[in-house]
């Protein structure tokens, strides 16, 4: 073939596409190691610290405006470094809480190898004027989440850590009743007791503390009308953008994180948790929830 400048050699239409393909396949292969990169390395540890009101019917004009922090599923154990949770308290104490609550899965554990660890982690955080309260999480019973003496031994090393743990009952909190819901998936779970908790709670400025948000749909909650902070979820750990995510530890797949209003004029919010079982998050930050108490006016 003869080559001019009127007459240049041209690449073959097969070169150019296999050209085309290596290069958007090393795009692709670039792309994803990044995704999963950053999964990995960034988003596990990258905290959100989310500030909202909480409304609450009757709550005593002395607590007006007063703060009080929710942390969850710490999961203190081999996979989550110990570091990382350190400065997550220090972070907490930092927002200046008046009360901290902890709504489960404190550890990850087979029994009780964890809860040297807990204790040292809550010793040496600075305790809010009016104290720190949790409810067990399912992690927290051990094996197969059944180990009740696990939960027992985690409830005592977890009161020399200043940390009043709530199961089955009620705490009055300057006026303020914070209800604790033992775990749902452990054998010491008693909707007899539960019933009996919210009932008495409708009547008074309450909060409910309850790790597993399915319990939300069960028959349990006796006219109580106002919040429910639950964890559990961890907001999936990866969230695809625009769609729900793939794995939730819950039979209502509608529970994943935030804000979700629900019948009888309940309100829940699931705070996406500190902690992982798996080293992977994406597009679902741990988080740290900043809530400002405030009254809810009267309807």
């Amino acid at each position: 073939m003869l080559v001019s400048p009127d007459n240049p050699p041209r690449r073959s239409t097969n070169s150019s596409r296999r050209a085309f393909l290596k290069q958007a396949g090393l795009g692709t292969v670039a792309g994803g190691l990044a995704t999963l990169g950053y999964a990995y390395s960034i988003e596990p540890h990258w905290v959100e610290v989310v500030r909202r009101d909480l409304p609450i019917a009757g709550l005593p004009s002395s607590l007006d405006g007063r703060r009080l922090v929710q942390i969850s599923d710490l999961h203190v154990g081999e996979l989550v470094d110990f570091d990382y949770l350190s400065q997550c308290l220090a972070s907490t104490s930092a927002l200046h809480p008046d009360i901290v609550v902890v709504t489960g899965d404190f550890m990850s554990c087979h029994t009780t190898e964890q809860v040297d660890q807990v204790e040292r982690l809550f010793a040496a955080f600075k305790q809010p004027p009016l104290g720190v309260f949790g409810i067990t999480g399912n992690h927290d019973f051990g094996h197969r989440w059944r180990d009740v003496r696990t939960a027992d031994v985690l409830e005592s090393r977890l009161t020399n850590g200043g940390v009043r743990l709530l199961r089955n009952v009620a705490q009055d909190v300057a006026g303020l009743q914070l209800v604790g819901v033992e775990d749902s998936w452990s054998p010491r779970f008693d909707g007899d007791a539960t019933r009996a908790l919210t009932a008495a709670a409708a009547e008074k400025a309450s909060l409910v503390l309850c790790h597993n948000p399915d319990v939300c749909d069960w028959d349990v909650w006796s006219g109580y009308r106002g919040w429910i902070l639950s964890g559990h979820t961890h907001g999936g750990q990866c969230k695809p953008p625009f769609l729900p995510p793939p794995l939730l530890p819950v039979k209502n797949k509608r529970y994943t994180a935030g804000e979700f209003a629900l019948d009888g004029g309940r309100k829940l919010y699931i705070n996406r948790g500190l902690g992982y079982i798996k080293r992977v998050r994406f597009n679902a930050r741990p988080e740290i929830t900043l809530f400002r108490l405030v009254s809810e006016p009267a309807t």
